[in-house]
């Protein structure tokens, strides 16, 4: 599957702000199928990862078109969940990726601007 990504990530619930973390979560999740649902984001998935003993366990990875990521990624609603995590999230934060032949054709574009 070709397409851009939103990586968003996290390590754990700020302690003491679980419950706001579990209630935001159900939101997200919420919001996350209505973008799916309007065409706005193509899939997405959520991971938990095992205990492992680093500072990321978890994150949502959406896929969509470029336009409609960099689009999404200014909208209100979206700059609404991210300041909301940041309230109750250590280490939250969302970056722009490729997946799949995306990263073929960036791979291509990188290695013919390697110099000779």
């Amino acid at each position: 599957m070709g397409s851009d990504i939103v990586f968003f990530a996290w390590n754990r619930s700020i302690p003491g702000r679980e419950n706001l973390s579990s209630e935001h979560f159900d939101e997200f999740v919420k919001y996350l199928q209505a973008l799916n649902e309007a065409g706005t984001i193509t899939s997405w998935d959520v991971v938990f990862l095992n205990e492992h003993g680093g500072d990321m366990n978890g994150f949502f990875l959406l896929h969509g078109e470029p336009t409609s990521l960099d689009a999404l990624l200014g909208t209100e609603q979206w700059v609404t969940h991210m300041a909301r995590a940041t309230m109750h999230l250590e280490n939250a934060g969302a970056v722009r990726g490729r997946a799949g032949s995306s990263v073929m054709k960036f791979m291509a574009i990188w290695r013919n601007s390697i110099p000779d």
